[in-house]
């Protein structure tokens, strides 16, 4: 990672180049929706190799975006292709409304987007400003395409929140999913295989059931991450932002818009490099078989996976709520507690090393499941979660949903086979005080 740790010594790689796209917005889009007229957003792809997919504009047939994509070590010769879709809330499919592609030279231009195999049928303009300069890493023939910021998130609400009215904390029905700057220069082409000697892999891999249980699994995936007028959107650009996704508690109460004392299970997708993550106390996901291929979309690798926590400097034990959140310097504690893909503890120096990368104002510490000091910070997280933030014992342990609340498992096996009874997942990750999942 010769670049990245020693910035001033660079040499020019001719034949790849580092860019960054202004995706400006659009116009003249035809209207979509028969009430309404059209809610956009656009998918743009790098030679199929990197995508990247903005956020949702509502009611409008001139969304103005205003994102910024930038990408380091592109071939010259590469070509980007945009598809502005409009987004139908409830559906599985969103309406096309036209694509266009292009070279990757530097300037400002102005799209024809075009219908799908009518060439000439316009259906609206893009606006982009593409700036290029040569690739300065000397290993870019190797980490092509590698994302490099900014890094944007999304947080997406699950599906029941709606139909609730007296959901007091809704990070326990929410998933992040956030984009990392440069996984590739430090995990390189490394990913972690499903763990093959747990019972719980092999129900949703390898076993006769299998299928089932991943169409399953997989239909609550889209759930939880659709793209929706209703998600929220953001970009990192502070410590400051990171606090505020870490905010949660009972509505209404004084703590609600601090960082809670909460533990959360996330993967690193080895499909586009995005950090996703939900509280692990949360009952609305207890069903599933694995957490972690839930995040994953039943893949076979990720790139890493685990649980982490946010502490203050010297951890929670010895923590006080009158020390307001914008005098606290934060931690990320993160670990390999992950049953499914049983993550090599020998990267967590690796893993280390990029979330100090992509949040250097966050001191990071990464440990083996099984470390004595990992044990004492998250059960320091909870107890101070239990004494004052009056978060109840069921809300860490979950062992059954709330009452007159379908789980997503549930509303995933119904929407997956309308017409079959729903049984429960064998096996599931037990992430309970008493007993933590260990990789095994």
């Amino acid at each position: 990672m010769d670049w990245v740790e020693r910035p001033f010594a660079r040499v020019t790689n001719h034949g790849f180049v580092d860019l960054s796209i202004h995706f400006i917005g659009a116009s003249g889009l035809p209207k979509m929706d028969v009430i309404g007229s059209a809610d956009p957003y656009f998918v743009a792809k790098l030679d199929s190799a990197l995508t990247f997919v903005s956020t949702v504009k509502s009611n409008t047939l001139a969304p103005v975006w205003n994102e910024y994509w930038r990408i380091r070590n592109v071939p010259v010769g590469a070509k980007l292709r945009i598809e502005v879709m409009d987004k139908d809330n409830g559906t599985v499919t969103d309406d096309f409304i036209g694509e266009v592609e292009t070279n990757i030279k530097a300037g400002a231009r102005e799209l024809t987007l075009e219908a799908s195999g009518f060439r000439s049928i316009s259906r609206g303009t893009m606006w982009i400003k593409i700036d290029s300069t040569p690739a300065t890493d000397p290993k870019a023939d190797k980490r092509q395409y590698t994302f490099d910021g900014p890094i944007r998130y999304s947080r997406h609400f699950a599906p029941t929140v709606g139909l609730l009215g007296n959901v007091q904390d809704a990070h326990l029905y929410s998933t992040w999913k956030m984009f990392l700057r440069g996984v590739p220069l430090f995990f390189g082409d490394t990913v972690q295989h499903w763990n093959t000697n747990y019972k719980a892999a092999q129900a949703i891999f390898s076993n006769t059931t299998s299928v089932a249980v991943r169409s399953t699994i997989q239909a609550g995936h889209r759930m939880l991450y659709a793209r929706s007028t209703t998600n929220t959107f953001g970009v990192i650009n502070s410590t400051r932002d990171i606090v505020d996704i870490l905010h949660g508690g009972k509505a209404g109460s004084t703590t609600a818009h601090r960082v809670k004392p909460a533990v959360y299970t996330y993967i690193i997708s080895a499909e586009d490099d995005s950090f996703r993550f939900s509280e692990t106390g949360a009952a609305f996901f207890v069903d599933f078989a694995s957490k972690h291929a839930l995040h994953a979309n039943c893949a076979e690798v990720v790139r890493y996976s685990g649980e982490f926590h946010p502490r203050p400097e010297g951890g929670w034990e010895n923590f006080s709520d009158e020390t307001p959140d914008e005098e606290v310097k934060w931690e990320l504690v993160l670990d390999n507690n992950s049953g499914t893909y049983a993550p090599d503890p020998m990267m967590l120096a690796e893993l280390k090393e990029l979330f100090e990368y992509n949040f250097p104002e966050f001191k990071i510490y990464t440990f083996d499941f099984n470390d004595p000091r990992l044990s004492q910070s998250r059960e320091a997280c909870r107890a101070y979660a239990l004494a004052h933030r009056g978060i109840n014992q069921d809300e860490l342990q979950p062992h059954s949903h709330v009452p007159g609340e379908e789980t997503l498992s549930h509303q995933a096996s119904v929407s997956n086979h309308p017409d079959e009874s729903v049984q429960p997942y064998p096996h599931p990750e037990d992430t309970s005080l008493a007993h933590q999942t260990a990789p095994v």
